[in-house]
């Protein structure tokens, strides 16, 4: 392919699937500027890594295992576990469009989520992505038998981290 054609080829799909690059941008910053300076980091990287792309396979998945693969280096690099608010963690997962009034329950996840690892922050994005098992086991090079058993125990300990939260909140309104 021709440098021009595969320079154009790359940018339509870059176009395309922005929103897995906003997405993974804020997970992995804390504030607006270093999630602009990230997401540009990973377009660089699946710029250069493009010739490398086998076009047999989807986009969106080679895309999220460059974004996840810089975004980890990112995480590694600031040597503190990143984190986010929950307000911050929603607009990314909208591909950078604000939501001004997140659902309480959402904002309850979003903080859930800023607490984990930074795999487990990948798995818990692919997974709300709807990604099927083998397509998120194609994406972290696992296996898809990994892949069900970490969502399934992350799953349980999210939801006794958000009914625990809950009960917190009735407890201190004297509801329960």
């Amino acid at each position: 392919m021709a440098d021009d054609e595969r320079r154009r080829r790359c940018d339509a799909l870059l176009h395309e699937h922005r929103r897995i690059v906003f997405k993974v941008a804020g997970i992995y910053a804390r504030n607006a500027e270093d999630r602009r300076d990230l997401a540009q980091e990973i377009a660089l990287q699946a710029w250069r890594s493009f010739a490398r792309y086998d076009i047999t396979r989807p986009f969106s998945t080679w895309l999220y295992r460059v974004a996840l693969n810089v975004g980890l280096s990112h995480a590694r690099r600031e040597r503190e576990k990143p984190t986010m608010v929950g307000v911050d963690l929603l607009d990314a997962l909208g591909g950078g469009t604000p939501i001004h009034e997140p659902d309480e329950r959402l904002a309850l996840l979003a903080r859930a989520i800023e607490g984990l690892a930074p795999l487990e922050r990948a798995l818990a994005l692919l997974y709300l992505d709807e990604l099927p098992y083998a397509e998120i086991a194609g994406v972290l090079g696992l296996s898809e038998t990994n892949v069900g058993t970490r969502i399934a125990r992350l799953k349980q300990r999210l939801r006794r981290q958000l009914a625990g939260n809950h009960s917190e909140k009735e407890h201190a309104h004297g509801t329960r």
